[in-house]
Parts: structure tokens; C-alpha cells; sequence
């Protein structure tokens, strides 16, 4: 059950944050287990794990995070909802191959919305996989206290979010902190691989760019009766803006990051954009788009063009295009077509890149030579995403700065188990840019 406190919190995102700015005091660290205050572990010292955000892709990262290293464990563990917890909890447990590296008793298992500082408290290393909205916060109070971390994407949900991001990035360099981004598509060898050649010059002069993330449905969660307003927004996270940042921010994010990627991390300085809400339309998916079409435009005269759908029983296409003056690059396919032709062929089945940027991590750590570059592109990247949502949501051409410099904070009024107003559809040339 959650804890009755949460329901009678009253912060905003702003008191939110400023109040776990802080370190988590030591005595915090569950009975057992003392909180962890050096976690550059040398040798074969055990390296403890916490995750916070127990859906499917929280699930997944925790499995690889320890199948990442002979010598770690996961020993803690937090969820707004109990249940994901337990659900999360039981399916690794009942992989063999993991059950001896999972030790998380129920005096280290968390839920509500301050879970995830009881978990940071008790770890060496953070899994970051709630919604999105909650990152700037959890990613502050982790490197606040030291510990290394794996966030996924996107980092923020809004501009706010991303100053906070950034400024805690700083800080993580300084305290040589590992900081891998779950932007997954830069820890495939393959994409790495045709990214290499571009970057050398084997298509020319980039003239252009196209990437896709055309795909189909997703999940979503019918109301129960005793749910709250905002258990039933959180429970259907991919629906409302200020939890996911809209499918643009929360899926097409991997397509915009290979465009920043193959322009050699140069960011683009403005955007337009068009995008509606037209099949996915019931209020079981909230307000978000379910289609955006996007032109970035960068100082060089490239333009980047995106296509995100999430609709049912349509043509699906998820690759990246790159267009340079002497040939083209098919990212998905490792190929490369015109005077160069270049081609990787076929990757080993075994190759699996998210298990490679847990891998990297651990090793990296290990090493005592933590990564922390992703940092600077997950943020930039999440931006690019935002600035294109602003761009659909408000009709208007948006630039980089704008974008960066916006006040519209999509924190809720509080944190709590009740009442929450539901979002408006946003409306090309009526919704304002704030």
C-alpha cells in the first residue's frame, strides 16, 4: 500500500525539487544495509544496484545491468505502485540465471512518490526508468549522493526539466560519476559503424537528413474504480504530456538523436512543425498527438525531416536516412549507396544493444574511468524532441533558444493521490508558446 503521507503532499515540481536537492541523510538507508558513500568501487568489490521504475523497460534494464557484471547485485528497489514493484520484483527473481544476484528484502523495496531517494541511499548505481517527468529530480538527488547512474530517455519533459538536467550533468563530471544515457541506438555496433563512415566522409557533404519511427499502437490501461485522477494519468503515462513529453519526446527521441548524431552532435537551431490528434482520439490516451512531421533546420542549410505516427493498421517504418552530396546512408541496414558504397553486412544474433550499454558502463566503472559524455547529447537531444513538440502544439517555428529558454513548467499543482485536471488537446495557432 502506498504510504499515507504521500497524500497529503502538497509540492510543486519547484519545492519538489529544491527539497531533495540534499543528500539523503545516512540514517535513511534501509535497516541492514548501510547507505553507501563511495561508490568508485576498485576490483572485484560488489557493486549494489537500485532501480527506480519497475514497468517492462525498468524490468529489462535491471536484468541487464546484472547479467553487465560477475560481481553486482541488486539490493533495492522503488515504484510509485507497489504492484509494478512486486510484478518487476518476481520476474527477475525467477530468472535463473539472476536469482543469486538479487537481493532485495521488503525492507528495501519503496513505493510512492519519495521512493526513489530511499533506494539512491542504499546502491552504488541508479536505474533511472520512471516517466519521464520524474528524471530531472531523481537524476539530481543520485548525483547529488554520489552514485553513478543509467538514465533512460527522454531526460525532461519540458524546458525547466532540461536547465535542471544540465546543471546536474555538470556536477556529475566534476564528481566523475557515470552518466549512460538510454539512448540505445549509440551503443549498436552497427549504427556505429555507418555513423563512423558518414562522419568520414564516405557520402560527401551531409545535404539532408529523413528519419522515421512510423509505427503502431501502444499499450494503454483502462480506469479502475478506485484509481485517483492522477494514478490513472500515471498509470497511462504515455498519454499525457507532462509525464512522457508526448510520442515525439518518448519514442521518435532515438530518430532526432541519429540526426544529431550523423551532424556530429550539431544541434539544430530551429524547427516547424505539423502534427494532430486524429485517429487516437478516446480519452483513454489522454491528450497527446497521435502524428507529428517535423523540419529541423540547422545554420548550414541542412534540413532534417521527421515522421512519428502512433496509429493502428497503417504502413510502419522505423530507419534513418542520411543524404550527402556523393551517396546515401541506410543507418538500419549498415549500407551505404553511390561512389562509395560501403556495407557492414549482418550483425551476430547475439548482438543486443542495450545489454552493450550496460556492459560499457559496468566495465567503464570497473576501470575507475566512469563515462559521462552522454550527458551532453541525451539533453540536447531531448531538447530537439521538445522544441519540435512546441513547434506542432503551437504552429509555430520555434528556435533552439526559445525552446531552451521557455517557462511552461507541465508539473502538476502537487504530488498527490487525488483530484488533477486533464490536459487540453493543444491547437495549431490557438495554443500559445510560453
Amino acid at each position: 500500500e502506498m504510504n499515507q503521507q504521500h497524500k497529503k503532499s502538497q509540492s510543486t515540481r519547484r519545492t519538489f525539487i529544491q527539497a531533495t536537492g540534499g543528500a539523503l541523510a545516512a540514517g535513511a538507508a534501509a535497516p541492514g544495509l548501510a547507505a553507501v558513500s563511495n561508490p568508485h568501487v576498485a576490483g572485484d568489490d560488489l557493486i549494489r544496484i537500485g532501480l527506480i521504475g519497475c514497468g517492462g523497460r525498468g524490468t529489462g534494464a535491471a536484468t541487464q545491468a546484472l547479467n553487465a557484471d560477475d560481481n553486482v547485485k541488486l539490493v533495492a528497489m522503488g515504484d510509485a505502485f507497489g504492484d509494478r514493484l512486486t510484478s518487476s520484483l518476481g520476474r527477475i527473481q525467477r530468472n535463473p540465471e539472476l536469482a543469486a544476484k538479487v537481493d532485495v528484502p521488503p525492507e528495501r523495496q519503496f513505493s510512492g512518490f519519495d521512493a526513489y531517494k530511499h533506494v539512491i541511499a542504499n546502491v552504488d548505481v541508479v536505474i533511472l526508468t520512471t516517466p519521464p517527468h520524474f528524471r530531472p529530480a531523481q537524476f539530481k538527488e543520485a548525483i547529488d549522493q554520489g552514485k553513478h547512474c543509467f538514465v533512460e530517455k527522454p531526460v525532461a519533459v519540458d524546458a525547466p526539466g532540461i536547465r535542471s538536467i544540465i546543471e546536474t550533468c555538470k556536477r556529475a563530471k566534476e564528481k566523475n560519476l557515470s552518466v549512460v544515457s538510454g539512448l540505445c541506438y549509440r551503443y549498436h555496433h552497427g549504427r556505429r559503424a555507418i555513423l563512423n563512415e558518414i562522419h568520414e566522409g564516405r557520402i560527401g557533404d551531409i545535404v539532408a537528413l529523413h528519419v522515421d519511427y512510423v509505427t503502431g499502437a501502444l499499450w494503454s490501461h483502462p480506469r479502475k474504480p478506485d484509481w485517483s485522477d492522477m494514478e490513472y494519468q500515471m498509470r497511462n503515462w504515455l498519454y499525457y504530456t507532462w509525464l512522457s513529453g508526448d510520442h515525439i519526446a518518448e519514442q521518435h527521441i532515438h530518430s532526432l538523436d541519429v540526426m544529431a548524431w550523423a551532424m556530429q552532435d550539431k544541434y539544430p537551431t530551429s524547427a516547424y512543425s505539423l502534427g494532430g490528434r486524429q485517429v487516437r482520439t478516446e480519452p483513454l490516451f489522454g491528450h497527446i498527438y497521435d502524428h507529428f512531421a517535423n523540419i529541423y533546420e540547422w545554420d548550414s542549410g541542412v534540413k532534417g525531416f521527421s515522421y512519428c505516427r502512433q496509429q493502428p493498421q497503417c504502413f510502419r517504418q522505423t530507419n534513418d536516412f542520411v543524404l550527402g552530396s556523393k551517396g546515401r546512408a541506410n543507418v538500419f541496414r549498415h549500407r551505404i549507396e553511390g561512389p562509395n558504397e560501403w556495407s557492414l553486412g549482418r550483425l551476430p544474433r547475439t548482438h543486443n544493444m542495450y545489454q552493450n550499454e550496460h556492459d560499457e558502463m559496468f566495465a567503464a566503472i570497473r576501470a575507475g574511468n566512469p563515462i559521462n559524455d552522454n550527458g551532453d547529447y541525451m539533453w540536447r537531444s531531448t531538447l530537439m524532441a521538445i522544441m519540435g513538440r512546441m513547434a506542432a502544439y503551437t504552429g509555430q517555428r520555434i528556435t533552439w533558444d526559445q525552446a531552451l529558454a521557455s517557462e511552461d513548467d507541465l508539473a502538476p499543482r502537487a504530488y498527490e493521490w487525488g483530484p488533477m485536471a486533464y490536459p487540453e488537446v493543444a491547437m495549431p495557432g490557438i495554443t500559445e508558446f510560453k
